[in-house]
């Protein structure tokens, strides 16, 4: 699981959110208002909405206490969403990528056994585009799910307290509520399988930035150290496109860095079909040579030749816990924290590790 922050400490909430017993940060909600002003919820209610029979006095202190906590009142706490009317956003980096598409579907069987429609925008990775989306969905939607680039407090500024949902973030990694992949669980038991197989100079094809270590790159170096396996920063080439044209490219530049290696991980299962099919191309017989190992879990790497092991997300369930944590945010609940607000990667052995 992610530790709180990088120092293993947690930390007060900042300004505009709300604490939570256990010093987890979520998104303020009518009760913490309530609370904070010493009203009734009902008081809340008038005064953010402007309603009258309310004390001029009070409506102020309300009001101050909504302020401070950055609360806004989504359509649900208004009252303005009948049963069955509600509309979610979902916003994906990249609907080329197979893995995005099955993600959706679990969103879209979530919602749609609560009487909910969704509508889904492709960011393309393009952060201009994500805020145009979150811009829109402030005032289409009633909830929010999907992939962010941008930092908690660009999102907090363009959904207007629009319940949110933040994928593949830890629980401890957002102030909204979360649902996260425990890629440091998943990469452990890739890292154990290959080093079982008798490997010691394995290397990482990764679809983040050199300078910007994401959760996957994290895993995989802590997962080597604690084998005892030689690594640093040579071990490791950069794939920016993530697919199979990138694990091309990234494979290449790995093999002249570290011709010795004798199995590599791939960011994800596109990038890892791209280091195998560099490898044939170098005279390299998988696994045999090289042993190669994905993450995702994707159908094709049944299909490739030969069949890709990975690191198996259940993205269904991912889609599936995201709305769950909406439907717990629309009305004022908690959020899943814990390992019920985790899906962790399964080890999937076949032929090419």
């Amino acid at each position: 699981m992610w530790a709180d922050n990088a120092d293993g400490q947690e930390r007060e909430p900042r300004a505009g959110q709300a604490p939570r017993g256990d010093g987890i940060r979520r998104r303020a909600t009518i009760h913490d208002v309530a609370q904070l002003a010493g009203v009734s919820r009902q008081t809340v209610s008038r005064a953010v909405n402007d309603k009258g029979e309310i004390d001029p006095a009070t409506k102020e202190r309300v009001l101050e206490v909504a302020r401070l906590l950055d609360y806004r009142p989504s359509r649900f706490a208004r009252g303005l969403v009948r049963k069955g009317a509600v509309t979610a956003g979902l916003v994906l980096p990249d609907l080329m990528n197979p893995f995005f598409p099955e993600v959706a579907a679990g969103v879209l069987e979530a919602a749609e056994e609560r009487g909910w429609q969704v509508v889904v925008w492709d960011s393309r990775t393009d952060e201009n585009r994500e805020l145009q989306a979150l811009d829109k969905f402030s005032h289409q939607a009633d909830a929010v799910v999907g992939y962010f680039k941008n930092p908690d407090d660009v999102l907090a500024q363009h959904l207007g307290g629009v319940p949110t949902v933040v994928l593949e973030r830890g629980p401890h990694q957002t102030r909204f509520g979360a649902v996260g992949i425990d890629a440091a669980a998943g990469v452990a038991q890739g890292i154990a399988h290959l080093v079982r197989a008798g490997h010691r100079r394995i290397g990482m094809l990764d679809g983040d930035r050199i300078d910007a270590p994401g959760p996957r790159r994290e895993a995989f170096l802590a997962a080597v150290r604690q084998h005892g396996l030689p690594v640093d920063s040579s071990w490791v080439a950069p794939s920016p496109e993530h697919s199979v044209a990138g694990g091309e490219a990234a494979m290449a530049q790995l093999l002249d860095a570290r011709p010795e290696l004798t199995a590599v991980f791939g960011f994800n299962d596109l990038i890892a079909v791209g280091a195998m099919r560099t490898a044939r191309r170098r005279g390299l017989r998988v696994p045999d040579d090289l042993a190669v190992l994905g993450f995702d879990g994707l159908a094709l790497g049944e299909l490739v030749e030969p069949a890709l092991t990975t690191l198996h997300i259940d993205k269904r369930r991912l889609g599936r816990l995201a709305v769950e944590q909406v439907a717990r945010l629309s009305t004022g609940q908690e959020p899943l924290t814990g390992a019920e607000a985790w899906v962790i990667p399964q080890l999937v052995v076949r032929a090419s590790a």
